[in-house]
Formats: C-alpha cells, structure tokens, sequence
C-alpha cells in the first residue's frame, strides 16, 4: 500500500527508544526524513543511525528535555533551520509511574509537564512548520490506562487522559486547515525498558520478560487485565498504526482515540 510518505518530514518526540524508535524507522522505512527528538545524545546517535538504515533520506538528531518549555522550542527552531514545512508530528512522550499514596505535588506537576504540556508546547512549536506544509498530520500517543485504570498509574493516567482530551480537540480546531490529528492508545507493549525493569519481577514468577505471552500472563494476574490474543504487543505493532495516521493515505481519519492493545476489555 502507497502510503504518501515518501518526501515527507516528520518528527518524532521520544524517538530514541522503544515505540517512538519503532515509529521512527517506519517512517524512515516509507521514505520520510525524520527528526527524533530526545535527551541523551549518546540514544539520539544510536537510534539516528537506525533510522538512516532503515531507508530514512535525512535524519536529524535533536536533543532536548521535554520538561523544558524553551528546550522544546529551541529543539523545533532547529528543525526549522533544516526544513521549510513539517508534514508530521509524533508525540511519544509520558511521565512515570506511582501510586497515590507515593506521589507529592511535584510528582503531579512532573507528570502533568511530561505527560501533557510537552504535548502542548509541541504542538505550539510545530504549528506554523505544519501550516506551511502542502499537507499535515499530528499523532500523540496516550495509554490504555485511560479507560482502564490501575493503582499505580494515577499520575500517568491523569496526564494521558488530558493529552487524549487535548487530541481531540486540536482535531476541531485544526481540522478545518485540513490538519489531521489523532491518538493511539498503546495496550501492553515489549519495550527494551520494559523487558529490562520488569525482568527480576517476571523471573520470579518463572517468567521471561521479553516474552509477549509471558508478559500477558503476569498482567492478567497481576492486574486482572487480560488481552483476548493472550498476548503483549511489541512497538512494531504500534508504528504501523500510527504510521497509517499520519500518512497521506490516511484522509478521513481525525479526532479518534485508536486502540492498539490487542483486544483488552476496557470496563
């Protein structure tokens, strides 16, 4: 399928790693020039030089802190200086985990700066870089946790539940300009983090964290949030979702919230 991709400039924020990697070499793949956004600039190189592989024509490394206002609009004033117009913004950025009990109000300040206002100060920065382009598209990547809530994800929950919220409106706002927003809710997805935190937790129980399947397993019956293929998803999964999205041959998709969690029962 001819997804319109090819040409396009795009940014990923968060590209260094994990789903907005995978997102990033898709992109690079369908013959997009990315900019990955992150802060280690050690991950950034690697992570370019995947992309560059990958098929990608132009790959830029732009390191910036997401919590930081002027960082954020330093790092898309520099994609400015490359290109003229922006076809796509990926927004892949979340804060982390922790109970309520645990969290003081500069644990919910962080989480709201990272897990919603870098959502907004990247739409800002983007927008006229957007509005320039002969075409646009903007995904930002909430969380299943949005409609299933779970105890340890308070935070996180409340700051992805506003970038779904904000999602949907910039699709009104911006729809009429021909700007196509969305967002996709990653479920249980294989990360190298992922694997890496949680691999002494999962062994204990005489399972293997890199496992799809095993790691399912230890959701359900940690959480009692099962999956109805009986399985993780793993970040290729997400980017070709969210690939689709943002390309041209996406021309009537906007305001959606698209699970890609592989069937889990939100209630």
């Amino acid at each position: 399928m001819e997804l319109g991709l090819t040409g396009a400039t795009a940014v990923v924020t968060g590209g260094s790693k994990g789903m907005g990697l995978a997102i990033a070499e898709s992109l690079g793949a369908e013959g997009a020039s990315v900019a990955i956004m992150a802060r280690g600039r050690v991950a950034l190189d690697i992570a370019a030089e995947r992309v560059r592989r990958a098929g990608a024509p132009e790959v830029l490394a732009v390191r910036v802190d997401m919590a930081d206002a002027e960082s954020i609009s330093a790092a898309f004033a520099s994609v400015a200086d490359s290109w003229n117009s922006l076809n796509v913004l990926v927004h892949t950025i979340g804060p982390s985990a922790g109970a309520f009990d645990e969290l003081t109000d500069d644990d919910w300040h962080a989480a709201f700066d990272l897990g919603t206002l870098s959502a907004v100060r990247s739409v800002r920065a983007a927008l006229p870089l957007l509005r320039s382009a002969d075409w646009a598209r903007i995904v930002t990547l909430s969380a299943h946790s949005i409609q299933r809530q779970s105890a340890r994800l308070v935070a996180y929950t409340a700051a992805k539940s506003a970038l779904s919220s904000l999602t949907k409106n910039l699709s009104k706002s911006l729809g009429a300009e021909g700007i196509l927003v969305n967002c996709v809710c990653p479920g249980t997805i294989v990360t190298a983090s992922f694997t890496e935190v949680l691999r002494d937790v999962l062994a204990a129980d005489g399972l293997d964290s890199s496992d799809p399947t095993d790691v399912m397993t230890w959701v359900e019956k940690t959480y009692g949030h099962p999956c109805d293929i009986g399985r993780a998803g793993l970040p290729e999964e997400i980017a070709s979702a969210t690939t689709y999205l943002v390309s041209q041959r996406n021309s009537y998709v906007t305001g959606a919230t698209v699970n890609v969690d592989g069937g889990s029962d939100f209630i």
